[in-house]
Parts: C-alpha cells; structure tokens; sequence
C-alpha cells in the first residue's frame, strides 16, 4: 500500500497592507441613527447652585433617542434640561412649529481650554410636544 503524501500548498501571495492604529477607528455602540442636523435650539435649566438660565444654540446631532449640542452654561452631569427646537418649515406643512422636549445631560465633553463652551450630550424623556411657534409651552 502507497502513502499518500500531502499536497503541498504554494504560500499565497499577500497584498501589502497598510497598518492600521486602533486608534484610528470609531467604534459606534449607538443603537439609533444620529442625523446631523443645523437646527436652532434654546436650552433651558438649572446651573449647578440653582441658578436658572436660557441660553440659544444650534443643534449638532440629533436621534430619537437624544442630541448634542454646545453650551457656554456651566451644567454638570445629571442636569435636568429642556430644549425648544426650531422645526424645519418642510416637516410642519410649511407651519412654524416648535418642537418642546426634555432630557438629563449624560455627558460632557470641554472642547477647547481657550473657549468655554462645552459639548452636552443629553438624553431625551420620553414625552415631546410639537406647538406652534406663537405658543407659549
């Protein structure tokens, strides 16, 4: 009885891959699209030490989940605030209407030391109220 032997295999030839640093990569762990949308938002709330504010700013990504925007505010994690988005005319039938909603700020970010603003990252309640723009929440 022969032995049969192995085939033997020609190593493959590998295409030069460039390197890649880990560090590099940005892992999405969101379970819900984010939509880059410029949307004006006033915010309102309370400061640290009780003190209310309202400040305008613009939205810079949004989910139905929750939004990230920028604030020269001091909030901290756990502020309770809320928010009255300008909706686009396009969504309201050409009505100017006021998207009115509330969240808890679950993370911040300090965008630069020079600037005070810092980057909020708030999740949404579950309750909303879309109102015309005359109308006072």
């Amino acid at each position: 009885m022969r032995k049969k032997s192995a085939s033997k295999k020609t190593p493959s030839k590998k295409t030069p891959t460039k390197e890649t640093d880990l560090s590099d990569l940005k892992i999405n762990r969101r379970k819900e699209w984010r939509f880059e949308l410029p949307l004006s938002v006033k915010i309102e709330g309370k400061l640290p030490k009780g003190k209310e504010f309202k400040e305008k700013t613009t939205v810079e990504n949004i989910s139905s989940k929750g939004v990230y925007f920028c604030l020269d505010s001091g909030v901290i994690i756990g502020s309770k605030l809320n928010l009255v988005i300008d909706m686009p005319k396009e969504l309201g039938g050409h009505k100017d209407l006021k998207l009115c909603l509330g969240g808890l700020t679950v993370r911040l970010e300090e965008l630069d030391k020079k600037d005070k603003r810092t980057g909020v990252a708030l999740r949404f309640h579950k309750k909303f109220k879309i109102m015309p723009e005359d109308k006072k929440r």
